[in-house]
């Protein structure tokens, strides 16, 4: 393969035009011929620009309302003819085909299309075909053709050709071969999924994901991997849409940790009060409603103020100042919030390895996803789990009913035990949970955890019986066996949220009006694993 390739003649043809004038400027003036298509060639000939029409080297009009105008052997040929093979420069001569040393495309915005709810037909219209065709012929000859499909790219173009005497070399033509190879598999992905949704294919054939570069994290999971940071392009508040305002650079688990921290958050609406949830990998260590923001802050760091240092913070409205200042006292890696006050930024502004990261609001919990987990030689996906339950869905099975204040600290264990590891157990009191037991291979093994938990934070806050008393308890998934919904009475539980559908259900029930509490079914599971 050729090493240094001279830039003589380019085509230029995008639906953004962002640069294209100063890019097109600057290539006239290292005495490059444009050619160029529609409303393209108009812009670069209204700025004053020598611009030659596709449809003038091709000898056809553009027709069929555009589809049909870069789709012909010259501009084809001149893209993959290979300079170094007589036969090619031979069929080039015969047929009057011009060598493209340079190719500028980006492509119509499907993906802004169907983010705005178009209907079918428009996003149709809005799926390129010359384009995605243009750079693959240019990409495959990188061996002598630039390929550019990013307006980020056009000042290292411009850099290259000075570097080079205008001509750019073969490592920097694979470079930007395989960035537009991304971009066309993103594209087809884009559409793909597009249309798997609107006709209603829940398990297409094939399945492709895509994403766009956003950092090189410093390691992954631990120091001796390798990670980075994509964004998926939707326009879902959460981590990847963020704005950090100060701290060093996020690395891997807290990218994980603040995800899982604000997606908790979010479940609780803030028309309903502020609330805040603490993550530490990955599970909440306390996450609580209160009066005010500090409030709820306080009451979720009560629940466990051990494992909440260095941990991850998320409120569900703008951080404040008291908030801050409270937050402040102990050592924490992220808060994320839908905004913060200047008085807050100052205040952690003197805490320079705090990084604060706001948004534009809540994910919103009701919203359809995919999630996807690469798994050995394949991969799994499914819908993400949005599942609600209100008071209406809820089935009391014990003769004691729950009391009004019961099924309100019911219902907010419930939605903290959808973000726990399996097995989860969640202590709840006065909309704060007090005990958590995540992850475990037994549900006795969780009950007993957050027992323990809200044992040791009593003795911690010297108050004279564990957290757990008078508490309600959420269950991931049913009780096997009445055992662990026995440890949860003995630790001072007085209700039970679970999911029910056990082959022993009627033990439990029996277990549980045994033992004087309430219990209620949801129907529904939140396995997290």
């Amino acid at each position: 393969m050729t090493n240094l390739a001279p830039l003589r003649r380019a085509l230029l043809s995008v639906s953004d035009k962002t640069g294209l004038i100063d890019l097109g400027k600057a290539l006239a003036a290292r005495g490059v011929e444009l050619l160029s298509t529609g409303g393209s060639a108009a812009a670069l000939r209204d700025a004053g620009l020598d611009v030659r029409d596709v449809a003038d080297v091709t000898g056809f009009p553009e027709m069929m309302d555009g589809r049909v105008k870069t789709l012909h052997p010259v501009v084809h040929g001149g893209l993959l003819a290979r300079r170094d093979l007589p036969a090619h420069v031979a069929a080039m001569d015969e047929h009057n085909i011009g060598e493209i040393d340079l190719l500028v495309v980006n492509l119509y915005p499907f993906e802004e299309t169907v983010a705005k709810g178009a209907d079918f037909d428009a996003c149709i219209e809005n799926i390129d075909i010359g384009g995605p065709a243009m750079i693959r012929s240019a990409a495959k000859n990188h061996a002598f053709v630039n390929v550019i499909t990013d307006v980020q790219d056009y000042d290292a173009l411009l850099a290259e050709l000075d570097a080079n005497d205008g001509q750019t070399t073969l490592a920097f033509r694979q470079r930007l071969a395989q960035t537009a190879y991304g971009r066309t598999a993103a594209y087809d992905t884009a559409v793909s999924t597009w249309m798997a949704g609107a006709i209603a294919l829940d398990t297409p054939r094939r399945r492709s994901i895509a994403g766009t570069y956003q950092q090189t994290m410093r390691y992954g999971e631990n120091s001796h991997q390798s990670a980075a940071f994509y964004n998926d392009g939707t326009d879902r508040q959460g981590v990847a849409t963020a704005v950090q305002h100060q701290g060093k650079e996020l690395s891997y688990n807290n990218i994980n940790d603040t995800d899982a921290a604000f997606e908790l958050v979010a479940e609780f609406d803030p028309a309903d009060g502020p609330a805040v949830a603490i993550i530490k990998h990955a599970n909440p260590s306390g996450v609580a409603r209160g009066a005010t923001l500090v409030e709820a802050y306080t009451n979720a760091f009560d629940c466990d103020r051990t494992s909440a240092f260095g941990g991850i913070v998320a409120l569900n409205m703008p951080l404040d100042e008291a908030t801050a200042k409270a937050i402040a006292e102990i050592f924490t890696e992220v808060v994320i919030a839908p905004g913060a006050s200047d008085a807050a930024r100052a205040v952690f502004a003197t805490k320079k390895n705090l990084r604060l990261l706001t948004t534009d609001g809540l994910p919103d919990p009701k919203a359809p996803q995919t999630i996807m987990k690469q798994v050995a030689g394949g991969m799994l996906v499914q819908d993400k789990d949005v599942g609600h339950v209100a008071l209406d869905d809820l089935k009391v099975v014990t003769k004691v009913k729950p009391t009004d204040a019961q099924m309100a600290d019911l219902l907010f264990a419930w939605k903290v035990a959808k973000h726990v590891k399996s097995n989860a157990i969640v202590y709840v009191k006065d909309s704060a949970t007090v005990g958590v037991g995540a992850g475990q291979m037994s549900r006795l093994d969780s009950a007993l955890i957050a027992a323990q938990k809200a044992e040791r934070m009593a003795s911690a806050m010297e108050l004279p019986q564990s957290l757990a008393i008078g508490s309600a308890v959420a269950s991931d998934a049913f009780f096997p066996f009445a055992d662990g919904l026995l440890e949860a009475a003995a630790a001072g539980a007085t209700c039970v949220i679970q999911p029910g559908g056990s082959m022993r259900d009627d033990e439990v029930i029996a277990a549980a009006d045994e033992a004087g509490i309430a219990m209620v079914f949801t129907g529904m599971r939140h396995f997290r694993h």
